[in-house]
């Protein structure tokens, strides 16, 4: 048998050390291959990624990138997890959306895995009055219920309760929340609330209902009109601070009154942003317990549920891989509770094999993938680490901006907030039209035979206040332009792609045109002729040496057969007879825009 050595087996032991400067120039040498001349760190700026909130993410991070030490779990200031256990003893609170009076879908869910109920009641939801339908043969004992009633939480908090009590139901054994959340709902309509009424709720809450909360802050508003992680959580910290300073000027204590509220996020496909972002917000909540004088008091609960504005209306199948990995961040992020809204929630209800799909996902990375075995698996890296730290500085930075302008409800009413908003997603939209965020079934790898999910239509969600936006609008209208002109037509608008030379030359640049013209909505044609093909306009695609040498014949030919617009498919060149090109980095919506407006697609 094999002895080791007294000291251990070092398997680099015989490796001269290596240093940052070493890796910096072979990084430096790669990237002269492509023609980049950098060198030291430089090397390392031409690899990092500009994040939104002025944030940077860097190829390597090392033990140098230091950070402020997270603490514990269930220890100030929070950052790796509010509760001593974190998730270790169940998992987090599978928490299922319902936004119609189906009781029968309610149960299915609690009987195969939901834990929690988060029901949308009063206007765009469930009637108030049908609460002790939809809530029938559950037990409000064992499920928490989570309410969403906007202006109507006051009805629907009293019905709930009143199910409590006529159920027999400990107020000791109540859990959830009542859903209180005026600023949360001015931002979603316009309509701004009197606080005055959830004061006797969370002190009843306090007092009877130990187990239950008043108050959600709910940054999903800002999250869906286009605003950064650092917006969301700085807005939802001045939500909080607003609701603190409510509830302690009616007389409850900070403790009581931090007690009273859960705070709820958006969970994206950005994996390390979202950890971030979760870890930093309690970080945040943290400092502001601290401020108050109740440092004890500062563990942010947390509810996230998986990112309306990144879910497609086009290959919704799509949507199931997105939502795992938002789901797994979050749930590695620490949040107590994960919402993972169905593959087909932005086409209108879902279906049962879509529920079924969005509670199985916690389901598997739970019990299968054994997520919530190791509380904070992501601390200690020291790229997250990082992260964490520029993100909760950048978030508070927001939050003091919104402070010295008076406070949330006065951002909100005097719409620079709006403008922040608006001002980042429009910065947004530009990566989006370029694909530099591409969106994998839309704007990448669009498949225009796909058969449409119909779905029967969901309730109309609030709305008057901030806008929604999702990031597959711009090639959402491209596509239903084109869905009209095939209904009208029988055909979609098509492109001709004329391919130079042989497949080696013209593979990768047919395959690009093939792609960014579907995400429009329009066919490439790449057999036959260009007279077969139907087509009034066409792409060249090859490789920039042929193009050198025969664009220009080409383009002649093409134009007196009838192309009335000739694409390259390329960086644009000195070719005669050329009216645009079509590259990586190309405003991909203004083009596709022009082209159907020139097609006559309406």
């Amino acid at each position: 048998m094999t002895v080791l050595p007294d000291d251990g087996l070092s398997l680099a032991a015989e490796f001269p050390d290596a240093n940052l400067e070493q890796w910096h120039g072979l990084v430096a040498g790669v990237l002269r291959k492509s023609g980049k001349e950098v060198s030291g760190t430089a090397a390392e700026d031409a690899l990092s990624t500009a994040l939104e909130d002025g944030l940077r993410t860097r190829p390597l991070y090392t033990a140098h990138d230091a950070a402020p030490d997270p603490g514990f779990p269930g220890f100030a200031p929070f950052v790796r997890g509010a509760r001593a256990e974190g998730n270790t003893t169940g998992g987090w609170d599978v928490r299922q959306r319902h936004s119609v009076a189906d009781d029968t879908a309610v149960l299915t869910d609690l009987e195969n895995g939901v834990t929690s109920l988060w029901l949308v009641a009063g206007e765009g939801g469930i009637p108030v009055g049908s609460l002790g339908k939809v809530l029938d043969g559950v037990y409000l004992d064992l499920a928490p219920v989570v309410l969403d009633a906007g202006s109507q939480f006051g009805p629907a908090a009293s019905e709930l309760l009143r199910l409590y009590d006529d159920r027999g139901i400990d107020g000791k054994a109540a859990r959830g929340n009542l859903g209180a959340d005026p600023l949360g709902h001015e931002a979603r309509t316009g309509e701004a609330l009197d606080f005055a009424p959830v004061v006797p709720l969370a002190r009843r809450c306090a007092e009877e209902y130990p187990g239950l909360r008043a108050l959600i802050v709910d940054a999903l508003p800002y999250h869906e009109a286009g605003g950064s992680a650092a917006q969301e959580l700085g807005s939802s910290i001045a939500t909080g601070v607003a609701y603190l300073r409510d509830l302690t000027g009616a007389g409850l204590s900070v403790e009581q009154a931090c007690a009273q509220l859960e705070f709820r996020y958006a969970a994206t496909a950005d994996q390390f942003l979202t950890i971030a972002k979760l870890r930093a917000a309690r970080r945040l909540w943290a400092r502001v317990a601290e401020v108050c004088g109740a440092p004890g008091a500062g563990a942010q609960a947390q509810h996230a549920v998986v990112s309306p504005v990144m879910m497609t209306r086009r290959d919704p199948w799509v949507n199931m891989l997105r939502a795992t990995i938002a789901t797994l961040a979050a749930g590695v992020g620490g949040a107590e509770a994960v919402t993972v809204l169905p593959f087909d929630h932005a086409l209108g209800l879902p279906d049962a094999f879509a529920r079924r799909i969005a509670r199985n996902t916690s389901t598997v990375l739970v019990e299968e993938s054994h997520l919530s075995r190791v509380i904070d698996p992501a601390g200690g890296s020291w790229y997250v680490e990082r992260l964490t730290d520029e993100l909760a500085e950048a978030a508070w930075r927001f939050f003091r901006t919104i402070e010295r302008d008076g406070g949330q409800a006065a951002v909100l009413r005097s719409g620079r907030l709006r403008t922040d908003l608006a001002t980042t997603w429009a910065e947004r939209s530009k990566r989006l039209a370029k694909r530099r965020e591409p969106i994998t079934g839309v704007s990448e790898f669009p498949y225009l035979g796909e058969k449409p999910v119909e779905r029967a239509s969901a309730p109309e969600p609030r709305s008057g206040g901030l806008p929604r936006v999702r990031r597959d609008e711009a090639f959402e209208a491209l596509r239903a332009r084109s869905d009209a002109h095939l209904a009208a037509t029988g055909s979609r608008p098509r492109v001709f792609l004329a391919a130079i030379g042989p497949a080696a030359a013209h593979t990768a640049r047919t395959t690009f045109a093939a792609n960014l013209f579907q995400a429009g909505g329009v066919e490439p044609v790449t057999e036959g002729t260009f007279e077969e093909s139907g087509a009034t306009e066409v792409c060249l695609c090859s490789s920039d040496a042929l193009y050198e040498e025969q664009a220009d014949d080409v383009v002649r030919t093409l134009k007196s057969a009838g192309a009335q617009h000739v694409f390259v498919a390329g960086r644009p060149g000195q070719y005669s007879g050329v009216d645009s090109y079509v590259f990586a980095g190309c405003d991909a919506v203004a083009v596709l825009t022009a082209t159907l407006d020139r097609m006559g697609v309406s």
